[in-house]
């Protein structure tokens, strides 16, 4: 037996015993402390002199302490050392929490671990007053009477009857009652509408509030250094988990009484394969884990709702190109051998590569006109009207849930700063606004310094990823010229260009690969410089964190993913020459063309590929590892079937939630948006996709959360944060993306102008115009002799628009070239006014807040006036009476 460490005399105080020795920054012993005689105990069995231990009752649902009142309100986890490895200054800062957290009101349980020993598991509970206090302190909201407003019944109540089984079942979840509410003050609470103590506060409240606690207990003291908060003591390895409980286990009812089984609902209402089709509830999720994962939900509910509605213009659309593409003059042109098979095209590489004939392109062709079609313009903008609506429709949405949720008057000034920030503190400034003396973290010149490294080092990794977009360039080149090296150039046989064509498109797709692999680990890399760099800005609120670390994550992701299918869209084929003088990247490679098919397909390939792969990745990150930890843990740690595992240590078993919470959901669904949003003219089954993940990805958040991961930190939240300009910009960003991929990278315009403007069909009868000749205009002629490799041809084609050998200006571009610019520069212009004028009167059309929402506002704001305000008035009205007179009655005489 190891002794011993002899404290100093301990006190007891609240049910709970400390030692004066750990209280050395107290003047005096606490009003109401116990002197207890000097004890001397085992190592081990330090934490006995600073917070009571307990024997597990053997009630595995419990949420109390052992004496079965005392609600838990957060759990903190360490590992007791032996004597041999004990670390004297974790020891130190765990004495110093738990004083911290005795003075300010809370109350501390120690309770041993099941499985193993060496855990200890300090339970914490808040009492009234201090629940009272600190609801003040984070202006919480509270019910102060019912909702008397009477509420307008739909329109289409009269579907109820089969409505009613897409809802979650009422008999389980219950409608909450409504309530107007009004920030919490103590001193007014027979004005707030308390019918239970017990239950006025609810758990998420309760864990919220105690977290702000913990956050802020300070554990270390030297000069102006301040060392406080459990966030930094769970870094540095002190505390091993700190978290609120879930209420029971997700598949088993709990039997406690005092149990309401919230977790157990949202499982088999929400997160369970069999309710896939039901809605959300929406009011549980908020209730249970708090508004900023209420808000998540209901947006990503929203958006996927909204999503069905483009999947089905979008599957109509390429049902339509599908049907049309035997049919099609250009593609049937292309196939014909009379046509497309007398029809040699140049090389497309300088030595290696052979001449092939056009109608090599057939099957290519025929893909080509399944998204590059007459329905693909309106589809296009269509989906430039529907983003518009769906963000106008969000907003009246979000407005909704900001009155239900009492997030209306969430401001900035309401948030509390954030532990990191406030342990910094060390500079003076004069508050503007106040104009009294504050601390700050730092001078304007040093946030200037910090801002200023932090847009060096994000504009750094963005040039790092413009980089790796020339390296994939330069391999799809360098691919591409091995695979010419191995073709015949046997102009008789067309066997060898289907090989070109085969080797090409394999290029193609494992430049994709590659490319996704490439985004992949670019983003871990940068996901911790972001961190890192966000730290060092040390901004004030958790808001601002947020905000900022979103700005750079989604700057560097937009670059990221988007890159590439920038350059297939708008730069590749763009710039290379014709046979005569074409130009080289680097000096060295001849400048990449586009597929015989076109730079659309290869787009569409680029987009499938990414957005399939992530979608596999993220759903392998987010659910198969979790699980697959949690299944190691529980063998690694499993115990006989004979002991009964508590509530916090099952708990403890999940898996902890990351730093960043929500914010790589977000991210995964902003970008889902943009490849939905900016693309979308080139691949018109992106919202059908979108639509089929999305279904997909709510159940398995849902499930992710509830069932694998241990309960979240209840936070606040008004919005969607950071991501609502984000998406806005996206939206602007997307009318002139789809504009300009039907433009310049889909073969759209050159038809249109050669349909109102060359065709004539027959003889000069200008009333009937057709497609045919399409393709032998837009090729441009070649001579053979002007050329270095010398074969018994006189000529062959390209793809371009300039004049024929012999013109005197041959070579130069053509007046049909000009009139498809023209047309081009004039369809983005004319389309950008027009659907951005449609968006904006659509934006002034419909309100952000629905009239009702307002009313109910006023009425609220209304009411706390007169019950909080006016009633104090009346109070000092009256004991002003009997020294100045009646103060209701006219003067008297």
């Amino acid at each position: 037996m190891h002794v011993s460490h002899v404290f100093n005399t301990c006190f007891l105080l609240g049910g709970a015993v400390y030692s004066q020795e750990f209280l050395p920054t107290y003047e005096s012993i606490p009003e109401g402390a116990v002197e207890l005689p000097d004890i001397t105990v085992e190592l081990p069995d330090i934490a006995s002199c600073f917070y009571p231990q307990a024997e597990f009752n053997g009630k595995s649902d419990s949420l109390f302490f052992n004496d079965g009142v005392r609600r838990i309100d957060f759990v903190l986890v360490y590992e007791d050392e032996d004597m041999k490895e004990i670390d004297k200054n974790r020891m130190f800062q765990k004495r110093k929490v738990s004083a911290s957290l005795m003075k300010m009101g809370m109350e501390l349980e120690a309770a041993r671990s099941v499985v193993d020993e060496k855990l200890l598991f300090v339970k914490v509970h808040m009492p009234w007053d201090m629940l009272c206090t600190y609801a003040e302190v984070l202006h919480i909201k509270m019910p102060i009477q019912p909702n008397d407003l009477s509420t307008t019944s739909s329109t289409f109540n009269f579907l109820s009857c089969i409505t009613k089984h897409f809802y979650p079942s009422e008999d389980l979840i219950a409608k909450e009652t409504e309530y107007f509410t009004a920030p919490f003050e103590k001193d007014r609470l027979e004005y707030f509408y308390v019918k239970d103590r017990d239950l006025f506060f609810t758990p998420s409240m309760r864990s919220r509030m105690a977290y702000y606690i913990l956050s802020r207990a300070p554990y270390e003291v030297r000069g102006n250094i301040k060392k406080f908060g459990v966030t930094k003591l769970l870094d540095g390895g002190v505390y091993k988990a700190a978290y609120p409980l879930h209420d029971c286990r997700f598949n088993v009812r709990s039997k406690e009484d005092e149990c309401p089984n919230e977790r157990y609902l949202l499982y088999n209402e929400w997160a369970h394969p069999k309710s896939f089709y039901k809605m959300q509830p929406l009011d549980l999720i908020r209730k249970y884990y708090g508004e900023k994962i209420g808000i998540y939900f209901a947006w990503l509910g929203f958006y996927t709702a909204m999503l069905a509605l483009a999947a089905i213009v979008g599957l109509a659309c390429f049902i339509y190109g599908y049907m049309t593409q035997e049919t099609s003059t250009w593609s049937k042109e292309v196939c014909d051998p009379l046509i497309g098979g007398n029809i040699v095209m140049c090389p497309q590489c300088d030595k290696e590569c052979t001449y092939w004939r056009l109608n090599s392109t057939c099957e290519s062709s025929k893909k080509l006109c399944i998204f590059d079609n007459y329905g693909t313009l309106v589809f296009a903008v269509f989906m430039a009207i529907w983003v518009t609506v769906f963000l106008e429709f969000w907003k009246r949405y979000q407005a909704e849930l900001e009155y239900e949720w009492d997030t209306v008057e969430f401001l900035e000034q309401e948030e509390q700063p954030r532990p990191e920030y406030e342990a910094k503190c060390n500079h003076e400034r004069i508050n503007p606004v106040t104009r009294v003396k504050e601390n700050v973290p730092y001078t304007a010149c040093g946030r200037c310094i910090r801002v200023s490294l932090g847009i060096g080092t994000v504009l750094f990794w963005i040039v790092l990823i413009l980089a790796s977009v020339v390296a994939i360039i330069v391999y799809r080149l360098a691919v591409f010229f091995s695979f010419s090296t191995r073709l015949q150039s046997d102009l008789k046989e067309l066997e060898p260009f289907k090989e070109y064509v085969t080797a090409q498109m394999a290029t193609s797709v494992t430049a994709s690969i590659i490319s996704f692999v490439v985004i992949m680990v670019l983003n871990i890399l940068y996901e911790r410089v972001a961190i890192w760099i966000t730290d060092f800005e040390l901004p004030r609120t958790k808001t601002d964190y947020e905000n900022s670390l979103t700005l750079k994550m989604f700057l560097f992701q937009f670059v990221n993913y988007y890159s590439s299918c920038f350059y297939i869209a708008f730069v590749k084929g763009k710039v290379v020459g014709y046979p005569g003088q074409p130009v080289y990247l680097l000096g060295k490679y001849r400048n990449e063309e586009c597929d015989p098919g076109g730079c659309l397909i290869e787009l569409t390939t680029q987009l499938t590929v990414i957005m399939g792969g992530k979608a596999i990745w993220n759903n392998i990150q987010e659910v198969l590892l979790p699980w697959m930890k949690n299944l190691i843990f529980r063998y690694c740690t499993r115990v006989g079937s004979e002991k009964v595992i508590p509530r916090w240590e099952q708990d403890y078993q999940l898996q902890p939630i990351g730093k960043l919470g929500l914010f790589y959901e977000y991210l995964e669904m902003v970008i889902q948006f943009g490849f939905v949003t900016l693309f979308v003219a080139s691949f018109p089954l992106a919202p059908v996709l979108a639509l089929v993940n999305n279904l997909f990805e709510i159940r398995v958040d849902a499930w992710k959360i509830i069932t694998q991961f241990r309960r979240m930190v209840p936070e606040k939240a008004q919005d969607i944060g950071a991501w609502q300009p984000i998406l806005q910009g996206v939206a602007i960003l997307a009318v002139a993306s789809n504009a300009m991929i039907i433009a310049f990278t889909s073969d759209m315009i050159p038809r249109l102008v050669y349909y109102w403007s060359f065709s004539v069909y027959p003889y000069g009868d200008h009333s009937s115009h057709t497609m045919q000749g399409y393709i032998n205009n837009t090729l441009s002629v070649f001579d053979i002799q002007d050329f270095s490799n010398k074969i018994s041809l006189s000529y062959f084609r390209y793809r371009d628009f300039r004049y024929p050998p012999g013109h005197h200006r041959q070579y130069e571009y053509s007046i049909y070239y000009w009139h498809v610019i023209a047309a081009k520069m004039a369809f983005i212009i004319v389309v950008e006014h027009i659907v951005y004028l449609t968006k904006f009167v659509l934006s002034y059309v419909i309100p952000d807040v629905p009239y009702t929402v307002r009313e109910q506002i006023k009425r609220e704001k209304y009411l706390s006036q007169v019950i909080l305000h006016e009633t104090n008035l009346k109070l000092v009205t009256k004991r002003l009476k009997p020294l100045g007179g009646d103060y209701d009655q006219p003067n008297q005489p």
